[in-house]
């Protein structure tokens, strides 16, 4: 599969624009038949060298807004909490895939839910400091917290394609699935390729992927782990997913 920068669509208009912020990108690999059957019918897991992957990702949503209107305070901003995997449809265009998306906005999660067909969820969640961070997360209606206590070390740097941060985070397509009747949505977002650091993490919790009901990882210390400092991001609406025709016989 092919993994590189894709920018936005040339014809069609960003409908929201937003900031991602302190970004921590956490990483288990994983046996692919052990994620296999947690998917849609029409995707696939994409590998890398072999092994799938599920992601665990805190961040900060910051300045959400449509196009045309500007941000609107105590909506624009809120916390957000993603486990995702990496999927390619029948035509082998690579994206993600989102188990669920966890935030502490039921405005953003009902949005999200109605427009957007992703699987958003409202939580509790707080994040304290701003180089030494901490990131509590419960969702409602769960007993358990889940925390993550990182800090950004060094100089940033971007990610060479074909290595495995490469694979990860490289990634301008998701897949959602309409929940009436399971049809198959893609779209598409724009940033400039993300600025990776290093990260001491002093504390991580894999409770998002129980809440998911996924198979746990046999360490809850990440087989890669980052930190992105922030991106500003376009994305552009959902368009129906182009299932390949069967070639006719002759």
């Amino acid at each position: 599969m092919s993994h590189r920068h894709v920018p936005g669509p040339s014809r069609r208009n960003p409908v929201l624009f937003q900031s991602w912020k302190n970004l921590l990108f956490l990483h288990w690999g994983y046996d692919p038949d052990a994620l296999a059957d947690h998917l849609p019918p029409g995707l696939t897991l994409d590998t890398h060298e072999g092994r799938a992957w599920l992601g665990i990702i805190p961040f900060q949503m910051r300045n959400v807004r449509p196009r045309g209107l500007p941000p609107v305070p105590g909506i624009s901003n809120f916390l957000e909490l993603n486990v995702r995997t990496y999927v390619h449809d029948q035509s082998g265009a690579p994206g993600v895939w989102f188990y669920s998306l966890d935030a502490n906005s039921r405005l953003a999660c009902g949005i999200a839910r109605s427009k957007f067909h992703l699987p958003y969820r409202n939580a509790i969640m707080c994040v304290e400091g701003s180089q030494r961070i901490s990131y509590t997360a419960r969702r409602r209606g769960v007993a358990d917290e889940a925390v993550y206590r990182y800090e950004g070390m060094g100089s940033s740097s971007r990610a060479t394609p074909g290595t495995l941060g490469h694979f990860l985070l490289e990634r301008y397509l998701l897949y959602a699935s309409k929940r009436e009747n399971g049809q198959l949505l893609s779209g598409r977002v724009y940033h400039r390729p993300y600025d990776l650091r290093q990260v001491n993490l002093e504390e991580c919790s894999t409770l998002p992927l129980e809440w998911n009901g996924l198979p746990l990882p046999p360490s809850s210390k990440p087989d890669h782990a980052c930190l992105v400092d922030g991106v500003d991001v376009s994305v552009f609406g959902l368009e129906p997913l182009q299932v390949p025709s069967c070639p006719r016989n002759p």
